[in-house]
């Protein structure tokens, strides 16, 4: 009914919860807290008998948690982080012109660099750290306020907003082109990847109309500059960036065997592109907000 409220559990009974949730057991959880297992089990019943639900089933020594309690440790661990957040920014007045960016290397180097002094003319005084890492950080635990990351959007549990995507040319030396007439050649080539885009050749294959095409092999690298140098040297077909892949074909070090546009018509959702990914809470700081705002309205 209007007007009533959720009534919340204690927070130590949620603080017991998240580190048995974390930790796996009622002992290790104690140890973590630095109470006993008996407190820990208290405090986990007190829970359970305020929600009306059983989080955790117990099989002679283990436990293992229900589908309620997975559900629940989302929220709490959002929770949780919150807090962190807060405290954090309330008590480090130092901290308030400062952002915290981990970027996407290629983006940082292709797109960013050159524009990031705009930012600073919004926002004087502004003190910008960044950091090129190619994985999501832990945002709490690495202290990063605002991640770009590469990749399909595919990170439920923040906001989200591509920035832009990042079309693909099917490459290689000029050597193994001799050696590609039509897509089915494709399956006798070493495929080059980055690791953060195992499935990106499948959906390239499918979209070729060849989605059970066995692949002679593949080779992965940790990040897309490597990939293409990979390709450069000869060692197999690369799905290189078409920005990268236009100037390596002008040059004559890299040429497309199918064809500049065979990709074009990709179905969107397919097609790998740059994100802002940034927690709800980071939103309410103003540096952030005016970082987030700057960055998503950039013609990129």
């Amino acid at each position: 009914m209007a007007g009533q409220h959720t009534r919340l559990p204690p927070l130590n009974a949620l603080r017991a919860f998240w580190a048995v949730m974390r930790q796996g057991t009622f002992r290790s959880a104690a140890d973590e807290l630095l109470v006993t297992p008996q407190a820990i089990s208290q405090q986990i019943k007190l829970l359970e008998d305020t929600l009306h639900v059983s989080l955790f089933e117990r099989k002679a020594r283990v436990i293992e948690p229900t589908e309620q309690a997975i559900i629940l440790s989302h929220f709490v661990q959002a929770g949780f982080d919150e807090f962190t957040e807060g405290i954090r920014r309330v008590t480090n007045s130092t901290y308030r012109n400062r952002i915290n960016i981990n970027v996407s290397p290629y983006f940082a180097t292709r797109y960013l660099m050159e524009r990031l002094e705009r930012f600073r003319q919004l926002m004087p005084g502004a003190d910008i750290r960044m950091t090129t890492m190619v994985n999501v950080r832990d945002f709490a635990a690495d202290e990063v306020d605002v991640s770009i990351q590469w990749g399909f959007g595919n990170w439920k549990e923040y906001d989200v907003k591509l920035l832009v995507h990042d079309p693909k040319i099917i490459c290689c030396s000029p050597e193994l082109a001799r050696q590609i007439t039509s897509p089915n050649d494709l399956g006798r080539m070493n495929l080059l990847h980055p690791v953060m885009a195992r499935g990106l050749w499948h959906k390239v294959l499918e979209h070729l109309g060849l989605p059970s095409l066995e692949m002679a092999g593949e080779i992965e690298f940790q990040d897309a500059a490597t990939m293409r140098r990979g390709t450069i040297s000869g060692i197999g077909v690369g799905l290189v960036s078409r920005l990268d892949a236009l100037a390596d074909i002008e040059a004559g070090i890299l040429v497309a065997p199918l064809g500049i546009d065979v990709l074009d018509t990709m179905d969107k959702k397919d097609v790998p592109g740059f994100y802002l990914v940034v927690p709800k809470a980071h939103k309410r700081v103003k540096i952030i907000s005016a970082f987030c705002d700057w960055i998503t309205t950039e013609q990129w």
